[in-house]
């Protein structure tokens, strides 16, 4: 593994570049307070020559890590030969990336559009949906993200609703299938996702004018929590939109390309999507999103006026770049790699649960895995403060590991690394994690929880 060479970031240096920080807008949350200058690999380092490894694949999207070699060709051809043209114009990187995809997927999906972000493809799969079946009202989970666009801000559940006033009429939220704290249950305990879903769509029927159009939904629900869909769910949702005339939209920006231990996510289940979206993983770190969909959809909304035109549809170079992640991929048998490695890492962390009580679960597939972290395994009571003092800590000492938190939800750790990443860097991570636990614990407003009982205030 290469290392990073360099002096150390002076104070004044440091100082001076915060300082000038201050001229990005902010975003809604809290700038990481690392500097990174490179990153090789599933390793990055900061200013001052640290090590740190990669636990999110950047922002979930450097599926192959950082600097992939023949990424790294891919882009370096693209921008001395042919990166960027008139909208309009169709070049061979973009039917290779469409002949490539199709090709992976089921033969009813054969129609793809390229863009640049999951909440682009995601505003225009909802727009497609919307004229093919003639409605308007969205249906999606209580815990979704889907973007930040208009569109798909309104099919967004977890995060940025308030302050802009009214969302786009007709979107509807179904519960989301939260195995760990939902209140249906069968009379053993178990979780009745079955009769949850049944009363979700019972309160869409009352809500509905009539014009149902689609589901919307990740078939692990990320942003959320990394909330794995129940079995049968995602057929038994099918069977819903089917019922009602709506389409199904698949969101796989973070689980498509072999994340999760299957090519497609969707694929676990044996459901087929009338519309699937990509984003994030396919470009390996770079902006591609796609969009596919049925010849008949595509016809019928051609026939119906559709207009979706952006100034990066269809750009030559991060579809080459695209075609070459389908053709990695599918030639090293990443899906096989991340199904093993993948074990691995569900062994380290239900480990690592077995020596602190305050992690109350433990879900995922593949290599996208969370972990949520409670005050108390009992009564579940979430622990967003510790999860981010643990997070914090990890950071500090050489792990870059993701927390969201969501109301009602203990702090989550969103695990999902590059899929090169080697069996040793993933036991490494989570000793990383094992002693930032431990460290965080010994603190003495969190030393109940260490000893598995609740924070007294």
């Amino acid at each position: 593994m290469p290392t990073a060479v360099q002096q150390p970031i002076s104070k004044e240096e440091d100082q001076a570049f915060w300082k000038s920080s201050q001229k990005l807008i902010r975003y809604g949350g809290s700038w990481s307070n690392v500097i990174v200058t490179k990153a090789k690999g599933t390793v990055m380092w900061d200013a001052n020559g640290r090590r740190i490894l990669d636990f999110t694949s950047g922002q979930m999207s450097s599926l192959l890590g950082h600097g992939y070699p023949e990424i790294c060709e891919v882009v370096d051809d693209g921008m001395r030969n042919l990166d960027h043209i008139f909208s309009a114009m169709v070049t061979k990187p973009v039917v290779e990336l469409a002949e490539r995809l199709t090709d992976m997927l089921p033969p009813q999906l054969n129609r793809c559009m390229f863009l640049s972000t999951g909440s682009e493809t995601n505003e225009c799969a909802l727009k497609l949906a919307k004229m093919y079946t003639g409605g308007y009202e969205v249906v999606s989970l209580s815990a979704s993200y889907h973007g930040m666009t208009h569109g798909s801000g309104a099919a967004t559940f977890s995060v940025g609703r308030k302050g802009y006033g009214p969302q786009l009429p007709g979107n509807f939220t179904l519960p989301v299938p939260y195995a760990y704290r939902s209140r249906f249950r069968h009379e053993d305990g178990s979780y009745d996702w079955k009769s949850e879903l049944e009363y979700g769509w019972s309160l869409i029927d009352c809500q509905s004018t009539g014009a149902l159009a689609c589901v919307i939904i990740e078939p692990i629900v990320s942003t959320g929590g990394i909330i794995t869909l129940p079995e049968g769910y995602l057929k038994e949702m099918k069977k819903h939109c089917e019922k009602r005339g709506m389409l199904l939209i698949v969101d796989e920006a973070q689980t498509g390309m072999g994340r999760t231990g299957d090519m497609f996510a969707f694929q676990h289940e044996g459901v087929i999507p009338d519309i699937l979206t990509l984003s994030k993983t396919l470009g390996a770190g770079l902006p591609l999103g796609a969009i596919i969909c049925s010849e008949e959809i595509e016809r019928l909304c051609n026939e119906r006026g559709f207009f979706y035109y952006t100034t990066h549809l269809n750009d030559p170079l991060v579809c080459a770049v695209g075609a070459k992640v389908c053709e990695i991929v599918e030639r090293d048998d990443f899906p096989a790699q991340a199904r093993r490695k993948g074990a691995v890492l569900k062994e380290c962390l239900l480990n690592l649960q077995t020596k602190y009580p305050c992690i109350g679960d433990v879900r995922g597939r593949g290599l996208m895995m969370g972990i949520e972290i409670v005050l108390d395994p009992e009564t579940k009571e979430p622990a967003d403060s510790l999860g981010t003092a643990i997070s914090a800590r990890a950071m500090e000492t050489g792990l870059s590991c993701n927390v969201v938190q969501l109301k009602g939800m203990g702090g989550t750790f969103r695990i999902a690394p590059p899929l090169t990443i080697s069996e040793d860097e993933i036991r490494e991570g989570v000793d990383i994690l094992d002693a930032a636990f431990a460290y965080v614990l010994q603190q003495e407003e969190y030393r109940n929880v260490a000893q598995g009982q609740k924070i007294v205030p």
